[in-house]
């Protein structure tokens, strides 16, 4: 299930242009500044952002060229934001029993899926509550328990929990590494945290400006940061007391 990426989408000021692949059962981190195009590739893997120029394929099946563009639906992908964007009109349940069913599930066998999802992640208390009355943290798991019941191939990640709290956002990743590792499921993690991506990406690339300026695995990328945003990412790990005062740009 490896995911094959080149494209070419138009900025304002600079061409998002990258060339990568994601292996069947690795996480790939994206980071960079903001502004640098990172959403813009997991909105054109997702579907959601159009590309002028190249080629987006996943399992040997053509998501998206510059004249074919599969509707997200379509894709057997899934996307998990930092706004959860859960249904407000349906609990926590029926939210997470729509993913199974967008996955291809019967009505009936999606509502045992998602009371399975409920039990695994310890919901049941919430499991009828609808998202007005759950926490930034319990809305995440059911954004979460929903993307993966539809099963997807590749899971996309993209700054989902920068709205939590600590202790929430230390949860949380421990969550998505473990139910990434038990359903063997790719995944694409766009984050400015050194925590988000130790925790979850094997490898990492670096963007600016549209463009990737380093690749490797997350140990090779931090070992040797190649330009000062990485360096201020890697300061930020106690184990790495890295001053970027005197650093030029």
């Amino acid at each position: 299930m490896t995911l094959k990426v080149q494209l070419r989408v138009p900025r304002t000021g600079f061409d998002v242009d990258v060339k990568f692949e994601v292996p069947a059962g690795r996480t790939l981190a994206i980071i960079g500044p903001s502004g640098s195009g990172k959403s813009t590739i997991v909105h054109a893997i997702a579907g959601i952002q159009e590309i002028t120029a190249g080629r987006i394929e996943l399992s040997g099946n053509v998501l998206a060229d510059a004249v074919a563009h599969r509707p997200p639906h379509l894709r057997e992908v899934g996307l998990l934001g930092q706004d959860p964007h859960l249904f407000p009109h349906l609990d926590a349940l029926k939210n997470i029993a729509f993913g199974a069913w967008a996955g291809g599930m019967d009505k009936s066998v999606a509502k045992v899926a998602a009371s399975e999802w409920i039990e695994r992640l310890g919901l049941q208390e919430i499991a009828t509550h609808r998202p007005e009355a759950l926490s930034g943290g319990q809305r995440q798991r059911i954004a979460l328990a929903r993307a993966l019941a539809a099963r997807p191939k590749i899971l996309l990640i993209d700054e989902p929990f920068a709205s939590l709290d600590v202790e929430a956002a230390m949860d949380m990743r421990s969550l998505v590494r473990e139910e990434l590792a038990r359903t063997a499921t790719s995944a694409i993690v766009v984050s400015h945290s050194a925590a988000d991506t130790l925790a979850l990406a094997d490898d990492l690339l670096v963007l600016e400006r549209g463009k990737i300026i380093q690749r490797g695995t997350v140990a090779e990328v931090f070992a040797d940061p190649a330009n000062r945003f990485v360096r201020a990412v890697v300061a930020t790990l106690p184990a790495h007391p890295i001053s970027i005062q005197e650093e030029q740009p």
